[in-house]
């Protein structure tokens, strides 16, 4: 009988991989510029371009708006506009108004936002996860629910034309909670332990630890509620009647009761450049922090 033949079989060979597109293609080049470039541009163009026409307005005469041939650029950069907003209502006194409260306000709820969510996380007490869900709650109801009761308390309180009636319905700030809570509960509880050991309290832990490294976070809420303080409008409008302690928003109603006619647009396009160029220039300077802030411990590992 003759010995079996071995049979060696041959080496399996890879499976082929698929040649890589080159970076520069026409088809690379025509999904990046629908999924990517096309919709940011669209987006940037419907933020930007009402911007763009309310400053050029602010400088054109009332001929240049009201009309049938329609003009892009003001025939000059005439500041007359300006002047004449200025004047008919005292802008000095609404955007000193206007700084109070946002300062006060912004300045109460970041603090009080930074000391309620150290309390959920890190101080236990009972029916503390409950206390959350309530701040949850609040997050999701509507500001506007809460508009007359809060005028009945303000005005039985005397705080009817103050700006601490401005200030103090709005002093709680469950997004802000809520934002600081979640990025509290990635912090390394080791951290605050070996500072338990070493003696130190609440309070140090918190000024000295918690807040430190927390400071993206931090300054997206103090950037959001400052926005959002500055360019409140329906409870300013509705506690005041006074310009003495009318805010920039509701002085510029003001400004559109005085110049109703069609000869007043560029008037209240100058007052309304007014209004929003501050804070967007703090916006502008500020705003990196809202994605550091935002997404400061979703990468774990």
């Amino acid at each position: 009988m003759s010995a079996p033949v071995a049979v060696q079989s041959a080496p399996s060979t890879p499976d082929a991989v698929p040649p890589r597109e080159r970076p520069f293609s026409r088809a690379n080049l025509v999904r990046t510029v629908a999924a990517g470039y096309a919709p940011l541009a669209v987006a940037v163009l419907v933020v930007f371009l009402p911007l763009l026409w309310m400053v050029l307005s602010s400088f054109k005469q009332p001929g240049e708006i009201v009309t049938l041939d329609l003009h892009v650029l003001p025939a000059a950069l005439d500041p007359e506009n300006y002047r004449v907003a200025m004047t008919t209502v005292p802008f000095g006194q609404f955007f000193l108004n206007s700084t109070i409260v946002t300062v006060v306000g912004s300045t109460i709820k970041v603090l009080l936002a930074i000391l309620t969510a150290y309390a959920l996380v890190f101080v236990r007490f009972p029916f503390r996860n409950a206390i959350f869900i309530l701040i949850l709650v609040a997050l999701m109801v509507p500001p506007q629910v809460s508009i007359l009761p809060n005028y009945i308390l303000i005005a039985g309180l005397g705080g009817k034309n103050t700006l601490w009636g401005i200030i103090l319905p709005g002093l709680g700030t469950a997004f802000g909670t809520f934002l600081l809570r979640q990025h509290f509960l990635t912090l390394p509880a080791s951290i605050l332990e070996s500072a338990e050991i070493d003696g130190a309290g609440h309070w140090r832990r918190l000024w000295q630890i918690v807040v430190p490294v927390s400071i993206p976070s931090i300054a997206t809420v103090a950037l959001v509620t400052v926005v959002s303080e500055w360019n409140e409008y329906i409870w300013p409008l509705i506690i005041t009647d006074r310009p003495e302690t009318m805010t920039l928003p509701v002085g510029l109603t003001l400004l559109q009761n005085s110049e109703s006619n069609a000869s007043g647009w560029g008037i209240l396009m100058a007052g309304a450049v007014l209004v929003i160029v501050p804070i967007l220039v703090v916006f502008a300077a500020l705003q990196r922090y809202i994605v550091a802030g935002l997404t400061q411990g979703s990468v774990t590992g």
